[in-house]
């Protein structure tokens, strides 16, 4: 049981790397160039919103997912 709670973990672990890595962040390199809306509030849409959603939720289950390691003794 400890094996496939382990295997989860790093496949959750991959996809929230994955979905950290693919999150757009608007003060990049445009920031230094002058290229950046600074102080403009702009609101999550679409596939960012979805994005960011799913970023949150694969914290959270790897999150339980080390808890459970944790507290079950095989």
């Amino acid at each position: 049981m400890i094996f496939g709670i382990k295997i989860t973990q790093i496949v959750v672990a991959f996809l929230l790397m994955a979905a950290i890595l693919m999150q757009n962040r608007g003060s990049g390199l445009g920031g230094v160039f002058g290229g950046a809306g600074g102080g403009v509030y702009l609101t999550k849409r679409g596939l960012e919103k979805k994005l960011f959603i799913a970023t949150i939720a694969l914290a959270i289950i790897f999150f339980l997912l080390s808890l459970s390691i944790f507290f079950i003794k095989d």
